[in-house]
């Protein structure tokens, strides 16, 4: 079982990589093209790729959340020395996905709609990175805690 272990754990680490990297790439690209062309291009822009992102962003959230999960039940039933720090993980992965239909569904689907209109898309804009960002630093103090735990495996 701890070869198992150690593949779940070590998948998971590499999901949690991918994803924290993939919030950042959305921050520091996505986000200020977003902010930087009109409305009318934002919603076009939007609109024509609102289902390549939820396809994208979705399969990365997806894995991530599923591995920490895994990682985390794996470490428990073998008593893993990292095992407090894959469950703190697991948590955070948990808060990240819940952090989609409780603010980004909504919000996405305003976007991809044209449904906000465009003199408070600016507004709009700012809260969405806003919260995109507090995603974004949980995801690295997730990862952080995936690799203390790996790290705990081996001292």
């Amino acid at each position: 079982m701890h070869k198992l272990g150690d593949l779940v754990r070590t998948l998971s680490l590499a999901a949690l990589g991918v994803y924290a990297g993939a919030m950042l790439t959305e921050a520091m690209i996505l986000v200020p093209f977003w902010q930087s062309v009109p409305a009318g291009e934002f919603f076009a822009w939007y609109g024509a790729n609102d289902k390549r992102l939820l396809d994208y962003f979705g399969a990365v959230t997806s894995i991530m959340a599923v591995l920490a999960l895994a990682a985390s039940g794996a470490s428990l039933w073998e008593g893993h020395p990292g095992r407090w720090y894959t469950v703190f993980t697991a948590a955070v992965a948990v808060g990240l996905v819940l952090l989609f239909p409780f603010y980004f569904a909504e919000v996405n689907a305003a976007f991809a709609a044209s449904a906000i209109p465009a003199a408070e898309l600016p507004a709009a804009l700012s809260s969405w990175a806003l919260v995109h960002w507090i995603r974004t630093i949980f995801s690295f103090i997730a990862l952080g805690a995936a690799l203390l735990g790996s790290r705990t495996a081996n001292t």
